[in-house]
């Protein structure tokens, strides 16, 4: 199927509205009628602009309150209707889509409004057009597609057909099994959108709370499925009102609507039987058995701190590239690098953000098909030349400019710090605390950026998304989102600031932009390990003390149990699979820190204790100056 967006979709003025929509990879765009008013543009110089991008203009809209009106409202109504048809002749637009009636005066009535529109279609037939009609989820008497549908079979005009929009079925709870009874060639465009599942009025919701197929909570996938079965094979078209989209980058929204078209239609292809609809070009979603390493950029001094941090933690110095100013740090499975080199990416990222983590290694089956997956999707593959010997990996940039590579999980893992690194003796060594592996990676962003974010990694890797929820900051509500996949391997917690007086907040504006902002290690038992820690010298994040014996009220802990807790700083929570149990290092002046898990049984993150973890890590934040004008 080919791909479409409606303008109204993404911001900016016409023209930039259709070059975004044209290099995002459309096929096509519907032209909301407000955007062509206020542009300035004559009708034949948008034709020739949206022909000289390479697009179709798949539908012209909307066409409001026209059925089933009483005289002279009627005649108004087929007026109007000729005049928006000598506008559309002058655009090049084949089809118009009319929306049902909200008009207090409107009737009602199926065969009032099938004779309508069988005029409707016998007037458009002469201009060689064709009308779409739409059942609005809050229309006065139609709202609901099997009624719109049960009005264009009896309008029975060959110039007539449905138009179905997931969001208007999917909002009302209407079964998507239901379009299986029509026929495809009588359906004659599909938009689609998804949204946050809410209960809250059908209008408001639907014009400021839209989003991209993935990104919301409806069965949009089940919705195309069904779609796919009646034999439609017609343009798949966005229509998304979003008031954050609105006001973002009309670039980004049409990247990410193009790429979730694309994820869509390649679960669907994955879903129906090969007869159906030919197989998905794209290779399957990667899973991901664990992060292999994390890369920081830094210079000299930075380094010499970060090290001494991960010595507290109980790291090793274990190696020195063979050819670049790069450290390599390990515990367990897991592998820290530290890169100081004064050329590269490494370089441009420490003087953008400063001493970050800027990189990741995934362990993945296929490298080479994960990152053609993610090409496919729209990523930027990012390939910087390796010095004579080094291992080439297949790499793309990330969510705020950072680089993810692809790490195949075959014999050749086993070998590759080995192939990389030269080993070393680490005189400033620690005594091992216990850590295992990369238990979940946090990624913070100011928070418009993060549905293009979860779009991102759910449409790149096999990962189920949790349900958002509110983080409490102090100075404000943190959106965070998880994602992850049955095994464990992938975790990641999203997290959008609304403000920079929140620790999120304060870490994206001090890096400049998205980054991780912490990495949680597991260990199996978290006592042993603060043990360990304190004797590194490690200094645990102490949260109120007011925590512990609430913590022994909500929980039912015993005394001794909650007085182990509170003397090694460790954090509980429960759920019904199990503990959870957790330990912070102090936040760096960026807000930047490390946390240490031991699960037993339990699926979450600790949300119950993030507003107590981050009070206590701005207390321990050094204080801002603000210099006196």
């Amino acid at each position: 199927m080919k791909t479409s967006i409606a303008t109204v979709s993404v911001s900016g003025i016409l023209p930039d509205k259709i070059k975004a929509i044209a290099e995002a990879g459309f096929d096509g765009l519907e032209l909301f009628e407000q955007d062509f008013l206020v542009s300035g543009e004559t009708p034949e110089a948008v034709r020739r602009m949206i022909a000289d991008h390479g697009l179709a203009l798949t539908l012209f809209q909307p066409f409001r309150d026209f059925e089933t009106l009483p005289e002279p409202h009627r005649q108004a109504a087929f007026d109007r209707a000729e005049r928006k048809f000598d506008l559309m002749q002058a655009l090049g637009a084949e089809m118009v889509l009319v929306c049902s009636s909200v008009s207090p005066h409107a009737l009602g009535g199926i065969d009032r409004a099938a004779v309508d529109f069988r005029e409707l279609g016998e007037r458009a037939a002469r201009r060689g057009l064709r009308v779409g009609y739409e059942a609005l989820c809050w229309g006065r008497h139609v709202n609901d597609h099997r009624d719109a549908w049960e009005i264009v079979r009896r309008a029975d005009h060959p110039a007539i057909g449905l138009v179905l929009d997931s969001f208007h079925s999917l909002a009302k709870g209407i079964d998507p099994e239901t379009i299986r009874s029509i026929p495809g060639e009588r359906i004659f465009i599909v938009q689609l959108a998804d949204a946050p599942l809410i209960h809250m009025d059908l209008l408001h919701w639907s014009r400021h709370l839209r989003n991209m197929p993935g990104e919301g909570d409806l069965p949009v996938r089940d919705f195309v499925r069904s779609v796919c079965a009646t034999g439609y094979d017609g343009y798949l078209s966005l229509e998304i009102f979003n008031d954050q989209f609105r006001g973002g980058s009309a670039r980004a929204v049409a990247k990410d609507g193009h790429r979730s078209l694309l994820h869509l239609m390649d679960q669907v292809s994955r879903d129906l039987p090969r007869a159906t609809v030919p197989a998905s070009p794209l290779p399957d979603r990667s899973v991901v058995h664990g992060v292999e390493f994390v890369e920081f950029a830094a210079d000299e001094a930075r380094a010499g701190q970060l090290g001494g941090n991960l010595h507290a933690l109980g790291f090793r110095k274990a190696g020195r590239h063979r050819s670049k100013s790069v450290d390599l740090y390990r515990q367990g499975q897991i592998n820290v690098v530290v890169n100081t080199e004064q050329q590269g990416l490494a370089r441009s990222a420490f003087l953008a953000h400063g001493a970050a983590a800027y990189a990741i290694g995934l362990q993945v089956d296929n490298a080479e098909a994960t990152l053609a997956r993610a090409v496919a999707l729209g990523a930027e593959p990012f390939e910087q030349e390796p010095n004579p010997g080094e291992i080439r990996m297949p790499a793309i940039r990330g969510i705020g400019g950072s680089v993810i590579y692809f790490v195949d999980r075959s014999p050749k893992l086993v070998g590759l710090w080995e192939h990389e690194f030269i080993g070393c003796d680490d005189p400033a060594r620690s005594g091992d605390a216990g850590l295992e592996r990369i238990d979940h990676v946090a990624q913070t962003m100011f928070v418009d950026e993060l549905l293009t974010s979860l779009l991102f990694y759910t449409s790149l890797f096999d990962v189920r998304k949790l349900p958002m929820v509110d983080v409490v900051d102090p100075a404000g509500l943190v959106r965070s989102q998880v994602i992850e996949n049955e095994g464990g391997g992938l975790r990641l917690t999203l997290n959008g600031a609304e403000n920079r007086r929140t620790l999120a907040g304060h870490f994206v504006n001090e890096l400049f932009g998205a980054g991780i902002q912490h990495i949680a290690f597991s260990t199996r038992d978290i006592r042993r390990t603060a043990a360990a820690l304190a004797a590194n010298g490690f200094e645990p994040l102490r949260v109120s003390s007011n925590y512990y014996p609430d913590l022994a009220a909500r929980f039912g802990l015993d005394e001794e149990m909650v007085a182990r807790l509170e003397q090694a700083a460790i954090l509980y929570d429960r759920d019904a699979q199990g503990e959870f149990f957790q330990l912070y290092g102090r936040a760096g002046s960026d807000g930047f820190f490390f946390e240490i898990v031991e699960r037993r049984g339990y699926a979450g993150y600790g949300a119950p204790n993030a507003p107590f973890r981050i009070a206590a890590q701005k207390r321990s934040l050094p204080p801002v100056t603000i210099p006196r004008l």
